[in-house]
């Protein structure tokens, strides 16, 4: 996965240019379509890797009886709570035109 960090997505809610979306697709419905496809696998890839993470943390026992507070465990998860969401950093992927993307109606009607 690319660098979150890094990422100059916005953490809080701005306001965007309406033209700046659907400028590559001259349709707003289909570039807020795209996003949000986008913002769906961006999410999952998240949420995979996060998981990864806090599954090394884990302590298999049957015993419910202690729940252990691991500071890299909370340290992992205020990191992922601080990231712009995943709507975000998809907008900003197509703001940049980092998301390929192709109209298949189109093609059906070249053939």
């Amino acid at each position: 996965m690319r660098d979150l960090k890094n990422s100059e997505a916005p953490i809080n809610t701005t306001t965007i240019d309406k033209n700046r979306i659907d400028a590559p697709t001259e349709n707003i419905y289909e570039a807020i379509s795209i996003i949000s496809k986008r913002a769906t696998q961006i999410n999952s890839d998240i949420k995979k890797e996060l998981l990864e993470k806090l599954d090394e943390f884990a302590t298999y026992n049957d015993s419910l009886e202690e729940i252990f507070e691991n500071k890299e465990q909370i340290e992992v998860s205020k990191f992922y709570e601080k990231l712009p969401k995943p709507h975000a950093l998809a907008i900003q992927e197509w703001l940049e035109n980092k998301i390929y993307y192709r109209n298949t109606q189109d093609e059906e009607i070249e053939n």
